[in-house]
């Protein structure tokens, strides 16, 4: 069927837009999170907010950094999504 094709077609690509904005963001909060672990394992500091904190600061600021790339990619699928009828 058409319409089934179609319709699975835009679910796969709004998956792999959503996995592709995102990955940006949990990379670098992996990055951090791995960097202060090793910190906190040499320094045998064991507090959950020198872990928390950075990482969250670092992955706003990534999202502030990409927000005109995320825009242009949703805007992007959107403009396909209602072309597609």
């Amino acid at each position: 069927m058409f319409v089934d094709d179609t319709i699975l077609e835009a679910v796969r690509t709004m998956l792999l837009i959503t996995l592709k904005i995102l990955l940006p963001i949990l990379g670098v909060g992996l990055v951090v999170g791995l960097v202060i672990s090793i910190l906190q394992a040499v320094t045998s500091i064991q507090d959950q907010t020198v872990a928390f904190v950075p990482k969250l600061i670092l992955m706003v600021a990534v999202i502030v950094l990409l927000i005109p790339w995320i825009v242009a990619r949703l805007g992007d699928f959107s403009r396909e999504m209602f072309t597609l009828g």
